[in-house]
């Protein structure tokens, strides 16, 4: 029988921390209850499964978020009209022919599941398709026995989430090329425009002609572009390559965020994105029946963001030691005022899935407006910036032919 390492509260408000040998989770929980003691965290303390040979390759590959909503949403479907869960995979497995990575996975999701594995174990060895979030909402289903439940609140979860991205990619996307066609003409034309420009300058007024300062300028800049380009490009190159991999790791991924975090305009929209996602996740896992402290440290892997991550880990000690969530979230000044509002409600009518995911959908359409204002700031100041440009380099020519031109007179 395994044994589940718990920390409870009892009746007196004092955190208890424990070991008890249960079946499953929902033993656990009905034994605690039993006890008058109110789970906040319930974890099976032994070994976790090792990964099988399919599960450690095809594990750091992703499929599609859309296909991913489509198998939930089929799952579930049929796990709720009564089929079997192993007959239901197969079937699933069996009819994913535009999805060879997933067809895979599947087979080794089956092939876990006939092994005795539950389906929330077996779903785990393939943590880039099925993340803490989904594989801890299934683990929780299984327990309560409402599987297919769980797996509608996924995928509408999955496909509110995969919305919001497609949003924020497309508000983006006109920005982004605006910048590439910026950059790329830069470099042409002080690669290629400039130096010819200023060969007919010399050719026109002779080798001794003295040229305006901005055309001399813009001209020496083009020789150094022009001779060291291959050197500009490979530093340019090396930084941003540095800059990501320094981004990946743990320390360089909090200051670029505590940096996004203090960016003017982007602030307020990544705020309202991790909220967004903290209060929809958070909302998701404890209407699953996923004890508090585990949905915290779920959700905190789950925000996108290491300043919310640590905030959210933050809150979960405090939590640990018997203050009320709202209470924390009250102090730390991330969280709008709203959250803690609706948190206290939550807590104090037994409500606070329901709560949060108004507060999400609130946080989901903020987003969405914040976007779009970005955007429309975004694009004139690129095609500002594009006409600057364009009228820099008019002006170097223009000058030396308007002084050509009263020196012929």
């Amino acid at each position: 029988m395994p044994t589940f390492a718990y920390v409870a509260i009892d009746a007196k408000g004092t955190s208890v921390t424990s070991s008890i040998e249960q079946p499953d989770r929902a033993g656990v929980i009905d034994a605690l209850s039993k006890l008058k003691l109110r789970p906040v965290s319930i974890k099976e303390t032994k070994e976790k499964v090792t990964s099988s040979s399919i599960g450690s390759f095809m594990g750091t590959k992703k499929i599609k978020p859309d296909q991913l909503v489509m198998f939930t949403r089929q799952l579930s479907a049929m796990v709720g009209a009564g089929v079997p869960l192993l007959r239901a995979l197969t079937a699933l497995s069996d009819h994913v022919a535009e999805s060879p990575l997933l067809k895979t996975i599947l087979n080794g999701v089956i092939h876990d599941v006939e092994g005795g594995l539950t389906l929330g174990d077996a779903l785990a060895k393939y943590p880039n398709t099925f993340n803490d979030v989904y594989v801890n909402m299934v683990r929780a289903g299984e327990a309560a026995g409402i599987l297919d439940e769980i797996l509608k609140r996924l995928a509408a979860q999955q496909e509110k989430s995969t919305t919001m991205r497609k949003k924020i990619k497309s508000s983006m996307s006109y920005p982004i090329v605006l910048l590439v066609i910026t950059a790329g003409a830069f470099f042409g034309l002080m690669l290629f425009v400039i130096p010819q420009i200023g060969k007919i300058m010399k050719d026109l007024g002779g080798s001794s002609a003295k040229l305006p300062a901005l055309t001399q300028i813009m001209l020496d800049a083009s020789g150094f572009f022009t001779q060291y380009w291959w050197i500009i490009f490979a530093v340019m190159g090396g930084g941003i390559y540095g800059l990501l991999r320094y981004i990946k790791t743990p320390k360089g991924k909090y200051q670029f965020h505590y940096v996004l975090l203090k960016t003017p305009v982007l602030k307020t929209i990544i705020m309202k994105i991790a909220v967004a996602h903290f209060t929809r996740t958070f909302s998701a896992l404890i209407e699953a029946g996923v004890a508090v402290l585990e949905a915290l440290d779920v959700t905190s892997r789950a925000v996108g963001n290491a300043i919310f991550e640590q905030a959210l880990l933050d809150a979960e000690a405090q939590v640990k030691i018997g203050k009320p969530l709202s209470s924390v979230i009250e102090a730390n000044p991330l969280f709008p005022p709203i959250v803690s509002q609706m948190l206290l409600v939550g807590e104090e009518t037994g409500q606070t899935d329901t709560v949060l995911v108004k507060v999400a959908d609130f946080y989901e359409e903020e987003v969405d407006r914040s976007i779009e204002g970005m955007s429309s700031i975004i694009e004139p100041v690129m095609i500002v910036i594009m006409g600057g440009m364009v009228g820099l380099i008019a002006a170097a020519v223009m000058l030396p032919i308007a002084g050509l031109a009263t020196s012929i007179k």
